[in-house]
């Protein structure tokens, strides 16, 4: 007698709620509405007689039975996944797919593709800039670039590089914040803040702190002598690296730039460092894909791919992180 499965519709709703823990994502990411992802995972509990969500005003969670649940069902579409991949075929002409957020798509990434076309002509590449959660194989992804201080379970990951915090400015703002006898004062400067960085202003000051490193006018915690100390809750604010940049060379005050990602804007002088204090970001720039995605037996231009992607990053890693920028294994 043949099993018996609920509705693939429903588990592939569901697949998406639980990996996102919300409704909204999962309809953006399938095209539907969430009244459709709710009312298909309504008919899903009923049919198994099982809740899977908790549904608070705040937001849903995985009951443990959904929990338990959903990783049979993110196993089961990964090894569809993967089968399909694998027909004769379908891999012909199948481009290669990266998700990677749209500052570092847009200032390290895309001005390199030109040089991979090159070498590998019949190779395409899709670039996807949205914020979304991937799933490995399942949304059709290959690789993915995330920040983070750390491997996840689960994936293969491999560091990049990463990044080194300066105060960045206008040439003219630089200008105006000199005093009399040349020196420069953040204190007088106004900063831009970035809503979604992990990492910004208070994170710079307690590295320059931590190197030992005295600020012109500003003692190590960010305090002058004479009492007064950066506003670290003054400022302008805005949710992009993108448009703090843009800000900061339109002369609105002073940037926490990212390097290598504001290095096109240092060579043209649209911005200049405001201070040459300079820390390592805590964080780092990793190449994200299953495990075996890119093995040449699979599909050789992943390989390529990912091989070419680590030769344009290594000159980006500090000395002192090269022993570190191999392949890493979350988990082992």
């Amino acid at each position: 007698m043949p099993l018996r499965l609920p509705p693939l519709p429903a588990l592939r709703f569901f697949e998406a709620a639980g990996r996102h823990q919300s409704f909204k994502l999962a309809a953006a990411e399938l095209n539907v509405t969430p009244s459709a992802i709710s009312h298909g995972i309504v008919g899903l509990e009923q049919s198994l007689g099982v809740e899977l969500f908790v549904r608070e005003p705040r937001g849903i969670s995985l009951t443990a039975a959904g929990a338990d649940y959903l990783s049979y069902v993110s196993e089961a579409f990964s090894l569809i996944a993967i089968g399909t991949q694998r027909l004769p075929n379908h891999r012909a002409n199948r481009p290669i797919a990266l998700s990677c957020a749209p500052t570092l798509a847009s200032r390290w990434l895309l001005p390199r593709l030109a040089a991979f076309r090159a070498r590998w002509p019949d190779a395409n590449v899709t670039v996807d800039t949205s914020h979304r959660h991937v799933g490995f194989p399942v949304d059709g992804f290959d690789f993915a670039i995330r920040l983070s201080r750390a491997p996840v379970a689960g994936t293969a990951w491999t560091r990049l590089f990463g990044e080194r915090l300066v105060p960045v400015c206008s040439p003219a703002y630089l200008a105006n914040l000199r005093d009399a006898h040349g020196g420069i004062d953040l204190r007088r400067a106004t900063l831009i803040h970035v809503n979604s960085a992990s990492e910004d202003w208070q994170a710079w000051l307690d590295g320059v702190a931590l190197d030992g490193v005295a600020l012109d006018g500003v003692a190590l915690d960010g305090v002058a002598k004479d009492g007064t100390a950066i506003d670290l809750n003054d400022g302008l604010r805005v949710d992009t690296i993108q448009l703090a940049f843009e800000a900061a060379s339109m002369g609105l005050g002073v940037a926490l730039g990212r390097r290598p990602l504001v290095d096109c804007d240092l060579a043209s002088g649209a911005l200049v460092e405001a201070c040459p204090q300079t820390i390592a970001s805590s964080t780092a720039y990793w190449l994200v894909s299953a495990p075996n995605t890119d093995s040449a037996e699979n599909r050789p231009e992943l390989f390529d791919f990912k091989r070419w992607l680590l030769s344009e990053a290594e000159p980006f890693a500090r000395p002192s992180d090269v022993a570190d920028a191999g392949s890493h294994r979350a988990g082992h």
